[in-house]
């Protein structure tokens, strides 16, 4: 039978916030444990929360810029589960009226096209704390550093039909959160992380089938695993005569393999109701145009200037807009080389990023800096050097040896564009290698790189390589 597959994300994104939702203890990452969760984030008798007017600004500004409906009032409410880092027995949350509504975003796809995705909501709650499983001599530690951060969880609609179509999704709201400088995305942290809501039908049934929800899933290669892992296990059990039962299930990266947590809880398992304490947010049409002032280029945007300024493709500039310091170290590379974009886009998504990769360091952390690269290109565009000579100045420069001038004039890298200078070395191949060059002249063509191979080798690879090929073709001729 062919199945259909059916994929909803609910991302949880970290608000860049210095002070949590409802108090002011700070939400910095690290901290000893317990040490940054006050008397509201205790849930302390007596206390009150009074919600953070940032964290409101930020999720406005994630509405605006998917096209959603930022609503003009939205409830808090508090929803009821016991567990030992929900320190209060309630987690704050919002559940019928959220900030944000009916939105969707545009994914590429591997094949080139394009598909849109609903995304239903987006809402403000707090996040609870975190139980530690390390030596605590057979028990469990809480740090409570992280209750009452503020997050973002945004749901989309089940309009994902595989596990390249999440990750593609996912990754583009990784994009944006950090576009929009709302959330660092930094997913080792917690930071920005997913439930995947995973079922599968037969091909052509227009009912969902019976789902489960995988938690808490903090990278893009282990969401797509999970899914696919756990698509293939309710195929498997629906074939084999069984039900899939609606259920959390975690996934161990280890073992490769989704395993039940506990059944899934429904809306009214959690008791929600308005919190007493907190009044309705009401959002002015003022505070709105502020928040729009503030919105930055976006990723679709800067992509499509992108192709259009630098005549780039629609994949380099892709690549390239991923990350917003991606794009920013780009365009300043392009400026300092004089806006040679086309060399300045290769040598960014190319070499750098592949360096950058191996030692897994984000492009923040590059040790070339943007005049640097910028520097080296001007000299690849004046002739100074050849792209192959580059790829030694760029290694010098990623290993601490200054800027590509100083490298250059350091080892003796200048390219040899004089004729008069070329035209010996050539001299000499061609006398010293006459059985080759009557080949040639028979009618051998492949044995010209052997020629310019043998010239660029006595001269270190710094003759210019097209007079090499001019000069090589009206010797080899004569």
């Amino acid at each position: 039978m062919a199945w259909e597959v059916v994929i909803g994300l609910e991302i949880h994104a970290q608000l860049a916030t210095k002070s949590k939702i409802f108090s002011g203890a700070s939400t910095a990452y690290g901290a000893e444990p317990n040490t940054q969760a006050c008397a509201v984030d205790l849930g302390l008798p007596g206390v009150l929360p009074v919600l953070n007017k940032e964290a409101v600004r930020m999720a406005a500004k994630f509405g605006l810029a998917i096209g959603a409906n930022v609503s003009r009032r939205s409830v808090f409410a508090r929803k009821n589960y016991f567990y030992p880092d929900l320190p209060k027995g309630y987690q704050i949350s919002q559940m019928e009226l959220p900030i944000v509504e009916t939105g969707q975003l545009e994914i590429e796809l591997e094949d080139g096209s394009s598909k849109i995705v609903g995304i239903t909501r987006a809402h403000l709650e707090e996040d609870a704390g975190k139980s530690m499983h390390g030596d605590f001599h057979g028990m469990t530690g809480v740090d409570l550093n992280r209750a009452g951060t503020p997050l973002l969880e945004i749901v989309s609609e089940p309009d994902m039909r595989s596990a390249k179509e999440a990750v593609a999704y996912m990754k583009k709201i990784h994009s944006l959160v950090q576009y929009l400088e709302i959330c660092d995305g930094n997913m080792q942290e917690g930071s920005f992380r997913c439930d995947a809501n995973v079922s599968v039908r037969p091909a052509g049934q227009k009912e969902y089938g019976t789902r489960a929800e995988l938690k808490n899933i903090n990278s893009f290669r282990f969401v797509e695993k999970a899914i696919d892992i756990e698509v293939e296990r309710q195929i498997d059990l629906i074939e084999a005569g069984g039900k899939v039962v609606q259920e959390t299930r975690l996934y161990d990266s280890d073992k490769n393999e989704t395993r039940s947590m506990r059944s899934k809880e429904e809306a009214n398992d959690y008791r929600y109701f308005p919190d007493p304490d907190l009044l309705p947010v009401v959002i002015e049409e003022s505070f709105l145009d502020e928040v729009k002032s503030t919105l930055p280029e976006l990723p679709d945007e800067k992509r499509q200037r992108f192709v259009q300024a630098f005549s780039l493709s629609s994949y380099d500039a892709g690549v390239l807009t991923a990350s917003r310091e991606l794009a920013d170290y780009f365009e300043r590379v392009t400026q300092v080389a004089g806006g040679e974009a086309k060399l300045a886009a290769n040598w960014v998504a190319g070499d750098l990023m592949g360096a950058l990769n191996k030692v897994g360091q984000e492009i923040t952390e590059s040790p070339v800096s943007t005049e640097m690269l910028g520097g080296m290109i001007k000299r690849i565009q004046d002739n100074t050097i050849s792209g192959k000579i580059a790829k030694e100045v760029f290694e010098a420069m990623w290993q601490g040896e200054g800027d590509a001038d100083t490298v250059i004039d350091a080892r003796g890298l200048k390219q040899i564009t004089d004729s008069s200078a070329i035209e010996p070395v050539i001299d000499d191949i061609i006398a010293n290698n006459p059985g080759q060059v009557e080949q040639y002249r028979g009618g051998k063509d492949k044995l010209f790189g052997f020629f310019v191979g043998q010239v660029m080798k006595a001269t270190q690879g710094k003759a210019n390589p097209q007079q090499v090929n001019e000069l090589l073709k009206q010797k080899l001729s004569g």
